[in-house]
């Protein structure tokens, strides 16, 4: 891994206390997106994992909503499609839906049930882990579509959580951890 591409991203995400409610230390990727630089660093260390790890992936999956600003363009990098997981109620057609709690409160998230075929490979991107609870639903709803979940991918992974721990057997990796 390039540590001048991980040090541009790094130095890209601050920290906003007692957001969205007390005790929470929220990790803001903003800074980052605004940073083309900064972004195209990203973008490189993503892509360049993603290709050492899986010679053939057929969909990134993107979480609502950071997940949709970092997905596309690693999937078109890849040369693949881009499947978005989103909260509930913003998907026409017929869809799966789950319901799952977070570190804060209760939400639902879904996905077109024909959104991938029974064993296609993907990937699945958001931009943070904190407890798990949304990485976890959106690996239920690919496993009800009958994906093959190759990995969990973050960009920022907040280990004193421990929400990787909840993925179980599910492969996972984070750029940048903080406890």
């Amino acid at each position: 891994m390039n540590h001048e591409r991980l040090r541009k991203v790094r130095d890209r995400v601050r920290s906003f206390p007692d957001f969205p409610e007390p005790g929470v230390l929220f990790r803001d990727i903003s800074p980052l997106l605004k940073d083309p630089v900064a972004f195209r660093a990203l973008i490189d260390l993503l892509e360049d994992h993603v290709r050492e790890s899986f010679p053939k992936i057929d969909f990134i999956v993107g979480l609502d909503s950071r997940g949709f600003l970092i997905g596309p363009p690693l999937a078109q990098r890849l040369g693949i499609g881009f499947v978005p997981v989103r909260k509930k109620g913003k998907l026409p057609g017929a869809t799966e839906s789950i319901s799952y709690s977070l570190e804060y409160g209760k939400a639902e998230l879904e996905i077109q049930s024909d959104a991938v075929e029974p064993g296609q490979k993907v990937v699945i991107l958001d931009d943070l882990l904190a407890t798990g609870g949304t990485m976890c639903a959106a690996c239920e709803l690919l496993k009800r579509l009958k994906a093959e979940i190759l990995e969990c991918l973050v960009v920022i992974e907040l280990k004193a959580l421990k929400g990787s721990e909840k993925l179980n057997s599910i492969p996972f990796y984070s750029l940048l951890q903080y406890d």
